[in-house]
C-alpha cells in the first residue's frame, strides 16, 4: 500500500478507525517553525465527529499528540511523529457486517486486494484516517501563513442546492458560522434541512466542496508530468468519497469560445507582479504552472455509502442477502470534509513551494 504523500514535505500516515490511535509523521518540514497547537487543534476540531446533529453522533476529542521534531515549540526540520488515540469506539455495530460486502463501499476491493480487511468502522479505508491528513495539513498551513499564501474551502452544493459558482461573491469566512460550512446563509438553511430530512430516511446524500488558495506566486508547477493541477486533483481524488475534481472554470468552459475563456495579460500594480490578467478562467494555474492569480477548484463527494435502511448485499462466499447496518455514521461528508479539502491543498502547495524553492 502506498501510504505516503508528497515528495519534499511527505506524510506518512497509519492506524484504523477502531484500533488504538490513527497517526502519522511529516518529514520536510522546515526548521525554525514556531508550532501554534491550538491552531493544529482547531484544524481537527473542525474534522471532528458529533460536532453537531447533522454528522456523526460518534463522540472523540481527537486531541493530538507531537512526538518528535518540535522543540521548546520550533521545528527542528527533523521528521514530525503525532498520534491521535481512538477513544469512542462501538466496534460491536459492526459485527453483522464481518462477512458481508456493503454495496459500494471498499469492503468488496479490500477483501479481495488482501484476503482479509477489518470490518470494524471500516478499517483503514475509514474517513477517521482524515485525521492524519488534517494534522499534516495544519502544519503547512504554519509554513504558508508566514508566505502569505492562504486555503479556503467551503460547501459550495448539497444534492441539488447550490450557491453560485464564484466564490468571489461571498465572504468565505461566513462559512464557519454554520453547520453545513456554507458562507451563503440562506443556502446554507437549505442545505441543512436537507441533510437533516436525508437522515431521518436512514439515507445519505452528496454535494460539492469548493477550495481557494490565495497568494500563491508565479512559478509553482513543472511543465510536463508534474503540472500542479494534475497534483492537486491527485490530492483530491485520494479524499474518501471523492468522485470528481476540476479547476478554473472546468466542465462549464466547453460551451465557451476561446475569445471568452482567454485571460487577458495586463499590467499590474502590485509591488513584485509586474503583470496580471484581467479575468481568472485558468483558476490560477496555465500550462501547469501558476500565474500567480488565484487557483480555485471543486472537488465532488458522493453520497457516503453506508445506509441506515435495509439493502441488498452479498457475502464473502457470494450469497445474496438482506442486511441493515448499524453503528454511527455522516448523512452527508461535506461539513467534515472542508477542513481535509484545505488540508490535501496546503500540503500540495507547500510541496510543490518547496520543490520550485529547491530548483532556483
Amino acid at each position: 500500500m502506498r501510504n505516503t504523500f508528497g515528495t519534499l514535505f511527505t506524510l506518512t500516515t497509519f492506524g484504523e478507525s477502531h484500533g488504538e490511535a490513527v497517526g502519522g509523521v511529516v518529514d520536510g518540514m522546515p526548521a525554525g517553525v514556531r508550532i501554534d497547537m491550538d491552531f493544529i487543534q482547531h484544524e481537527l476540531d473542525r474534522r471532528r465527529p458529533g460536532q453537531s446533529s447533522i454528522t456523526t453522533s460518534r463522540k472523540e476529542s481527537d486531541r493530538v499528540e507531537l512526538l518528535s521534531g518540535v522543540f521548546e515549540g520550533v521545528t527542528t526540520g527533523c521528521p514530525i511523529g503525532f498520534i491521535v488515540r481512538n477513544q469512542n469506539q462501538h466496534s460491536q455495530d459492526y459485527e453483522n457486517l464481518r462477512t458481508l460486502f456493503r454495496p459500494s463501499h471498499a469492503d468488496f476491493t479490500y477483501y479481495n486486494k488482501y484476503g482479509t480487511r477489518d470490518h470494524r468502522g471500516g478499517g483503514r479505508s475509514s474517513a477517521r484516517i482524515t485525521i492524519s491528513r488534517v494534522v499534516g495539513g495544519a502544519l503547512a498551513k504554519l509554513v504558508l501563513q508566514q508566505l502569505g499564501i492562504s486555503v479556503t474551502a467551503y460547501t459550495s452544493q448539497v444534492g441539488p442546492i447550490a450557491i453560485d459558482k464564484d466564490y468571489r461573491h461571498y465572504d468565505l469566512a461566513m462559512a464557519e458560522q454554520n453547520a453545513v460550512r456554507c458562507p451563503d446563509p440562506e443556502k446554507a438553511k437549505e442545505m441543512e434541512a436537507l441533510i437533516q430530512e436525508v437522515k431521518a430516511e436512514g439515507d445519505t446524500i452528496g454535494g460539492i466542496i469548493t477550495c481557494v488558495v490565495k497568494g500563491c506566486p508565479a512559478g509553482l508547477g513543472e511543465p510536463e508530468f508534474g503540472k500542479l493541477h494534475a497534483a492537486l486533483g491527485h490530492a483530491m481524488l485520494s479524499i474518501n468519497a471523492v468522485k470528481g475534481f476540476e479547476y478554473g472554470e472546468g466542465f462549464a468552459g466547453v460551451t465557451q469560445r476561446g475569445s471568452e475563456q482567454n485571460d487577458v495579460f495586463l499590467p499590474s500594480q502590485h509591488p513584485t507582479h509586474a503583470v496580471t490578467t484581467a479575468t481568472n478562467h485558468s483558476g490560477g494555474i496555465q500550462g501547469g504552472i501558476t500565474n500567480g492569480q488565484d487557483i480555485y477548484m471543486r472537488i465532488a463527494f458522493k453520497p457516503v455509502a453506508t445506509l441506515l435502511r435495509e439493502q441488498q448485499t452479498v457475502d464473502v462466499e457470494g450469497n445474496p442477502t438482506t442486511f441493515t447496518a448499524k453503528g454511527r455514521h455522516d448523512p452527508c461528508v461535506l461539513p467534515r470534509a472542508v477542513p481535509v479539502v484545505e488540508a490535501m491543498a496546503a500540503m500540495t502547495i507547500l510541496d510543490y513551494y518547496l520543490c520550485y524553492k529547491t530548483s532556483k
